[in-house]
């Protein structure tokens, strides 16, 4: 039987990550969620319109930028799906940059996105979140905010998504998270981040998601 092996850098990138948020100044929030903002209902219609539900559709070959079909076939086992190349679309039309293709490929994106959130993202303007209280209240205001889950194995894939602008109370985020919006196995234009990060235990369950926010224009 194969057994994955676990990638030092993945792991030296976790740390990376969970020590910025520690010192971050997005720090933690115990506030109730705000009212959304102007800007936020802005970034929230613009999530809207790009149409996740019909568009980077697991089990497909996709162009990454617009989730629709390219005509080729797939060339690899796995469940094919696409959280990262969504990320990296809605971002690159909000004029902001994430690890996207072609500096990385589709396969293990949403890895290696943590892992350049972690090392190279303030020097691109994003910024550690500290809670997911304090990453509703960021997306809320009109910030881009992520949500990124690095699998503990190098070759199987993580997890990433977008928090959309809500209103749910702070007792509501505290048991199931911000609302996001993501493509995946299944993919949502809002769910909780406890729903959809369900497809990997550690990620919600031991608090393994870690928050970067990046401001827009």
């Amino acid at each position: 039987m194969h057994s994955a092996v676990r990638s030092p850098i993945s792991r030296r990138a976790v740390l990376l990550a969970f020590a910025a948020v520690s010192a971050t100044a997005f720090g933690p929030c115990a506030e109730a969620a705000e009212t959304i903002s102007p800007a936020g209902r802005r970034l929230a219609d613009m999530l809207d319109r790009m149409g996740v539900e019909q568009r980077w559709i697991a089990g497909q070959h996709i162009e990454w930028e617009t989730g629709l079909p390219d005509g080729r076939p797939l060339s690899n086992r796995g469940r094919h799906t696409h959280c990262s190349a969504f990320v990296a679309s809605a971002a690159k039309q909000l004029g902001v940059y994430i690890l996207r293709p072609p500096e990385h490929g589709q396969t293990l994106l949403a890895n290696a996105q943590f892992e350049w959130l972690a090392e190279e993202g303030a020097p691109n303007g994003w910024r550690p979140v500290a809670d997911a209280a304090m990453a509703q209240q960021l997306a809320n205001r009109g910030m881009l905010v992520v949500a990124a889950y690095h699998n503990h194995y190098d070759d199987k894939p993580g997890h990433i998504a977008i928090v959309r602008p809500s209103e749910k109370s702070a007792a509501q985020i505290a048991v199931e998270g911000p609302d996001i919006i993501q493509a995946g196995t299944r993919n949502y234009s809002r769910v909780s981040l406890r729903e959809g990060f369900s497809g990997h235990r550690s990620a919600w369950g031991r608090n393994e998601v870690a928050y970067f926010a990046h401001a827009l224009n």
